[in-house]
């Protein structure tokens, strides 16, 4: 058994339904997902996987059933507390472009800050931290609007940092970053869990996904499949969901997806 399964859970979900324009995209979820870890959520294109991101953020209301973070129902969590907590990066994150890159991420520390306090010693170490982590520092006077498609996801990513939160949820944080840069972000997920930290990822790239701890295979609004990355019934829910036409394979100490032609 991994040792992760026996922490306390991050979440927990019961008889958990999710509707997205009166159509039901979750159906009957039960789920706990185990904190200090990295859970990696995977599945074809309309499974539900950004939908149940969404619900672990709060950010939508299921249809029935129950979420709880750290052992507390989301709902009851206070806005402020529940922001320092829980952190999000989700996909096309807009943010103005006018905006300075060390502004944007500054943002990011709005939850800890007073109503109309400047910011803290504490918050521009964060902001500076969440800067160096996403090598994003040499572009701190540059507007965001200025950067590449790959540059401004990685300030995006700072801002999660610098909230300093307890979990960090990230839909497709990989998106035009390159692959050393992807590298660099694997890296930096392994860090989080280290420090104490718990990352759930949507990830399109089932090869990256492979490095979590654990994942969490969906089809059509089900769980088929949560077990550790390394386990086979893990790779053949993977397979399955995918019709066969990937094929998981061992290759230089790490698992890979490969196409099946």
């Amino acid at each position: 058994m991994n040792a992760t399964t026996n922490l306390a859970p991050a979440f927990e979900l019961t008889h958990l339904h999710a509707q997205l324009g009166g159509a039901l995209v979750l159906r009957d979820i039960h789920l706990r997902l185990p904190a200090r870890c990295w859970t990696s959520i995977v599945g074809p294109n309309g499974a539900g996987k950004s939908t149940l991101l969404k619900v672990l953020a709060g950010l939508l209301s299921p249809h029935t059933g129950d979420v709880q973070l750290l052992g507390r129902p989301l709902h009851d969590w206070p806005r402020r507390e529940r922001a320092c907590t829980l952190s999000w990066l989700g996909q096309n994150e807009s943010s103005a472009d006018d905006l300075t890159v060390y502004d944007v991420v500054m943002l990011g520390r709005l939850p800890h800050q007073p109503w109309l306090s400047a910011p803290s010693a504490n918050d521009h170490a964060a902001v500076e931290q969440a800067l160096d982590d996403t090598q994003s520092w040499d572009w701190r006077h540059r507007c965001l609007g200025a950067l590449s498609g790959g540059e401004r996801q990685r300030v995006l990513l700072a801002r999660a940092l610098a909230v300093q939160a307890q979990v960090l949820l990230m839909d497709e944080p990989l998106a035009n970053l390159d692959p050393p840069h992807q590298a660099d972000w694997l890296r930096l997920v392994r860090v989080l869990v280290q420090r104490g930290h718990t990352v759930v990822s949507v990830l399109h790239e089932i090869s990256l996904a492979l490095h979590a701890d654990q994942l969490l295979v969906l089809q059509a609004g089900r769980v088929m499949h949560f077990g550790p990355c390394a386990e086979t019934t893990t790779h053949r829910a993977l397979e399955q969901v995918f019709d066969h036409r990937i094929a998981i394979h061992p290759l230089a100490g790490q698992w890979v997806a490969l196409p099946c032609l």
